[in-house]
């Protein structure tokens, strides 16, 4: 998401880009630091645990733009830099009112990755979407401690399947892999949804839909904006920045797909509210 984002600004844009994968957290500060050096004057990192070590630098360089992604609005940000904030939290609204309306069992999971606000604040908003219609659905949030750690994940999804779970909501990056998995293997029928992108091949049978995030739009914008001189501001995403649920649905019926398309809707007329909740759950 972030490479396309990169190349979206240099081909519309017309402008000099260069982008590095994979980085570290120990490393993203010197990778920055590089880029200065060679002369490039906006920086994007694509990441929230990227967050501190741009702030620091754009202290340090004040003279050059950088934009960094987290969960919220930034305390002191200096005023060359814009913070992109995810809001996770207003697509997993919509996915927890799927979930309540495909499962025949009356029990959902979400499996996350590591215990951060962001995490928490995506099943605090399941919650609301649950309270807001009524249903007696019970969700099961659980952490693998780990974003990319497929045996995990699919243990935790095997354990949830063996208590009754039917549909189960992943965030996590490589761990989906496990997850997959293991509702393929599953004895009855069970439902997934993903993040970021369109993942359907990996379960073809069971795969429902995803919270997609577009960073192309925002960050084009943003390099936009910096080009015309306002070099810092707060840029929140939601379904008319960058995010969006993949319709139609997958492997369920056409009025539970009829009703998420008016709720996506609702969500963008602000007709629904989606509170952004990050109290830590025990």
């Amino acid at each position: 998401m972030g490479y396309i984002a990169v190349t979206t600004v240099q081909s519309d844009l017309g402008i000099e880009t260069a982008y590095s994968e994979s980085v570290a957290v120990p490393d993203v500060e010197r990778v920055m630091r590089e880029y200065i050096a060679d002369g490039y004057n906006i920086i994007f990192t694509h990441g929230g645990q990227f967050v501190s070590q741009t702030k620091d630098l754009a202290v340090e360089f004040p003279d050059v733009n950088f934009i960094a992604e987290f969960d919220g609005p930034v305390e002191d940000a200096p005023p060359n830099f814009w913070v992109i904030d995810r809001n996770f939290h207003v697509g997993f609204y919509v996915i927890g009112a799927l979930a309540a309306k495909q499962t025949q069992t009356g029990k959902i999971g979400y499996i996350g990755g590591l215990t951060l606000p962001f995490s928490y604040a995506e099943v605090h908003a399941m919650e609301q979407a649950i309270s807001d219609m009524g249903a007696d659905v019970e969700l099961t949030p659980v952490w693998a401690g780990n974003f990319n750690d497929p045996t995990k994940a699919r243990e935790l999804t095997e354990a949830m399947i063996a208590d009754g779970v039917d549909v189960i909501v992943g965030s996590l990056n490589l761990g989906m892999f496990g997850l997959f998995e293991a509702v393929k293997s599953a004895p009855n029928p069970v439902w997934a949804t993903a993040k970021y992108v369109d993942k359907s091949s990996y379960a073809p049978d069971n795969y429902l839909t995803a919270v997609l995030y577009d960073f192309a739009g925002p960050l084009k914008e943003i390099t936009q904006k910096i080009m015309n001189g306002e070099r810092g501001g707060y840029y929140p995403l939601g379904f008319d920045t960058g995010v969006d649920i993949q319709l139609p649905l997958k492997n369920t019926s056409p009025e539970v797909n009829s009703a998420i398309e008016q709720l996506v809707k609702d969500v963008k007329e602000g007709k629904v509210t989606v509170k952004k909740d990050t109290t830590p759950i025990e």
